[in-house]
Order: C-alpha cells, then sequence, then structure tokens
C-alpha cells in the first residue's frame, strides 16, 4: 500500500472488502476509522442515508442536500418511502429497515427523522457503522438511554448533531448570550410555557396498512395491536414512544433554559411535577394540565407550564426578556441600541461559521443548524447540539415526566445522574425493551 491517505469511502470498501453480509447481524457493525475523514477532498459530495421520511425527516434531508446526496432512504412505511425517493431525484436505494441500509449502503452520513422511541438505537447504531449523525430531536425517551449513547459517541468519535434548532436560532441564541453577558443581572427565575398535551380515545384498533411494517415501527416498545393513532405525528401523545410536551416543545426550549443558565453540562438538584392523567384505554395517555418547578445549585428556578405564551421568560435581579419563535423583547433588547451586542461577540459557543448570516425561523434556522453540522464533520469539533448537551437538557424533560407521574418531589444528583435515596424513582430512569431491539452499552 502507498502511503497516500485513502478516503473514508475508500477505506470502508476496504475494510469490509471479503467479508460475507451474512456474517454482519443486525444491528453490529464495522467501527471504521474516524481519522481517514480528515484526508477527504473538501470538493467531494458525501453521501447521505436518510432514515425516516415523514414531514421532519424530509426536512432535515433536503437541508443535508446542500453539501451531499442522498443515495439511500430507509422507512417503515413503503408508501412514504416512494414518495421521499421521487422528492430527492429518484435514484436513492430504499430499505424497510434500517440496519440494512448501514450495512449495504455506501454512506458518509445519516440523518434520522424516524419516531421518538427509536431515535437513540438508530443513533447508537449508525455511530457503530462509522458514520457521522443528524438525528432529531427529543435524543432520548430515558435518562439511562443518554448515558449509554454518551459513551457509544466518545468511543467512536462520531460528529453528531442533535435537531434542536433554536440553538442555530438567532433570537434564541441572542438571548443566551444577553443573560449570559449579564444584561438581565445575576439569573434568578426561568419560565418556560409548553403547549397542552393533545387529548383522544378510546381509538379503534384496525388492520395494519399493507405499506407499513407495522412490527418494525414499534421497535423496542411492547407489542401492541395496530392503531393508526399511535404511528406517525400522534405517536407523541403516547408515553411508550414520547414524553408529550415535555419532550416534544420542552426538548427545545428547556435546552434553551440550561443553556442560558449555564447548566448544560449538568441539571437540577430537586425537581417537583404536578399533572392529571386521561387514563383511557386505548387512548392518548399523556400529561394533562401539567406543571412543573425545578432549582439549580447555582439558585436558579425552572419553572414549566401548559398554559399561556409560548416561550421563555428570563428573570434576573436587573431586569427581564422574552424569547419566542416569533420574538425577542424586553428593555434589555431596547438597550440594545445604545449598547449593541454584536454577534461577533458571541461566546457561548466557541465554532460559528460566522460566513453565514443569521436566520430566524424553524426552516431558515436549519439551515444554519444543518450547516454546522458538516462544518463539524470536516473539522471534527463539537456541533452546537452535541449528544453530550442534549443527553442533559432532556433528562431534565425525562425527570419532570417522571415526578409528574409519581406525583410528588424529587430529589436528584446531577453528577450520578439518579435520585436521591429514592429507589422507585430510580426505577423510572430506564425501561424494558422488547427483545431485538435492545439498546446496549457494548
Amino acid at each position: 500500500m502507498t502511503s497516500q491517505k485513502l478516503s473514508r469511502r475508500t477505506f470502508v470498501k476496504t475494510a469490509m472488502a471479503g467479508l460475507p453480509l451474512a456474517c454482519i447481524a443486525p444491528g453490529v457493525f464495522v467501527n471504521t476509522a474516524r481519522g481517514a475523514e480528515k484526508s477527504r477532498n473538501p470538493n467531494e459530495r458525501l453521501k447521505i442515508g436518510s432514515i425516516g421520511m415523514r414531514y421532519q425527516g424530509s426536512v432535515i434531508a433536503d437541508k443535508a442536500q446542500e453539501y451531499g446526496d442522498i443515495v439511500a432512504i430507509a422507512d417503515v412505511d413503503r408508501e412514504i418511502a416512494e414518495k421521499a425517493r421521487k422528492q430527492f431525484g429518484g435514484k436513492a436505494t430504499l430499505f424497510e429497515d434500517y440496519r440494512e441500509m448501514l450495512e449495504k449502503a455506501d454512506i458518509d452520513v445519516v440523518t434520522i427523522g424516524a419516531p421518538d422511541h427509536w431515535h437513540t438505537k438508530m443513533l447508537m447504531d449508525a455511530c457503530r457503522a462509522g458514520k457521522d449523525v443528524y438525528c432529531e430531536k427529543p435524543l432520548t425517551l430515558t435518562v439511562d438511554e443518554g448515558k449509554i449513547l454518551n459513551k457509544v459517541v466518545k468511543d467512536t468519535k462520531a460528529v453528531v448533531q442533535v435537531g434542536t434548532w433554536q440553538r442555530s436560532d438567532h433570537r434564541f441564541r441572542q438571548a443566551v448570550e444577553m443573560v449570559q453577558d449579564g444584561r438581565i443581572g445575576d439569573l434568578k427565575k426561568i419560565t418556560v410555557t409548553l403547549s397542552k398535551n393533545k387529548t383522544g380515545g378510546p381509538f379503534k384498533t384496525e388492520p395494519v396498512p399493507s405499506v407499513l411494517n407495522w412490527d418494525l415501527w414499534q421497535g423496542q416498545t411492547p407489542e401492541v395491536p395496530y392503531i393508526k393513532e399511535r404511528s406517525h405525528y400522534t405517536f407523541r401523545w403516547w408515553y411508550e414512544y414520547s414524553g408529550g410536551q415535555m419532550t416534544d416543545w420542552g426538548a427545545h426550549h428547556i435546552d434553551i433554559a440550561q443553556w442560558a443558565a449555564g447548566m448544560q453540562d449538568s441539571g437540577p438538584v430537586d425537581i417537583e411535577g404536578t399533572a392529571t392523567f386521561p387514563h383511557l384505554e386505548n387512548g392518548y395517555n399523556v400529561a394533562l394540565d401539567y406543571h412543573l418547578k425545578a432549582r439549580y445549585a447555582n439558585g436558579v428556578i425552572l419553572e414549566v407550564n401548559d398554559t399561556g405564551r409560548t416561550g421563555l421568560m428570563f428573570e434576573g435581579d436587573e431586569g427581564r426578556l422574552f424569547v419566542n419563535r416569533g420574538t425577542i423583547a424586553g428593555k434589555p433588547v431596547e438597550d440594545l441600541a445604545k449598547n449593541p451586542l454584536s454577534r461577533e461577540s458571541f461566546k457561548v459557543y466557541g465554532h460559528d461559521n460566522l460566513s453565514r448570516p443569521p436566520r430566524m425561523g424553524k426552516l431558515d434556522a436549519i439551515v444554519n443548524h444543518m450547516g454546522n453540522f458538516f462544518d463539524c464533520i470536516q473539522s471534527r469539533e463539537t456541533p452546537i447540539s452535541s449528544v453530550q448537551n442534549q443527553h442533559r437538557s432532556v433528562s431534565v424533560c425525562h425527570i419532570g415526566n417522571i415526578s409528574q407521574r409519581l406525583g410528588r418531589k424529587l430529589t436528584w444528583d446531577p453528577q450520578q445522574e439518579l435520585f436521591v435515596d429514592d429507589a422507585e424513582a430510580n426505577t423510572w430512569l430506564k425501561r424494558e425493551q422488547r427483545a431485538g431491539y435492545e439498546i446496549k452499552d457494548s
């Protein structure tokens, strides 16, 4: 072999040459050497495999197209997969099982837009297959998943961007920078307002659509008869597959709260949630009329409500400011006219590409979020929404849901990531997983 460095794609092909596909068990992948990526020609188009193509999955794949070609698509719904192939040029190879895509397809990067309960396992499998990954939020469905995932990403050295794009939205970024810069004095309280969870049911069971692999869609979750309201968008209102608004909107807003509070690598020390529950057979089962109060070691109080103007209110001893997806407001914002805080002076994240203009709003902010991901693929830096900080943010959502479901205040140890002297609560940090779909640390 010559001294010339191999490209990643050549390396993968060489490493797997002569290895029969049958020898690679589903979910077990070759961990390719990531040092080869540094030698890639920067003008070479990356090859992208996209998993889960209903709405948000197609959105992130579309934004990824600026940096590579969608050459493989995996979705358990054949109708959605075929529609996506047409959307992305009609040449992508289709797979029903994403594990087969990871084993067979010649790809460099993976995007994941599947339902929430699949995020962790798909992400881990892709990292172990030697891919860099953009994965939709919420990152995990349990605290235990996040602890395992952190180790996998560290061991594989994968570049992973989580789809909490509000970190790349100029309004939210500006709000965080202002709080960190002392523009409201010492931060005392953050109020996060989410939306109400949906109600509905009981729903009738139906035959599984011929285009859908229902067993694979369920994955690690308990096997149940098909109900159309369990799948596609409405999976969010079932604890089996998601965490309601606490993990849907909370993964965004609570993340911004932790970031601004300087606690993105930690968590609260106690948390108290209240809620009512529908207790409806074959119906949505997430919390109703929920509220949450958490306290951090630095004294900051976080409150989460399901009623009011959606967004975040930051309160300090010298002022307050409000931010959501449509506005950033308050006297400290007005004061920027005479005391500006330029983007060039932003400092809470160190790997900005200032050549990209500031963007606001979901679809535009994702442009910068995806750009940050591909910048980091080239530089091997940590993206703005890393597995580490997103595990910590969504863990607040998880322990909040646990407190609501247990109906009592809980003491949390953010270093050990365990409830203090509460064996019952600690049993909720993980969940049983259906055989064949387990999330394992090795």
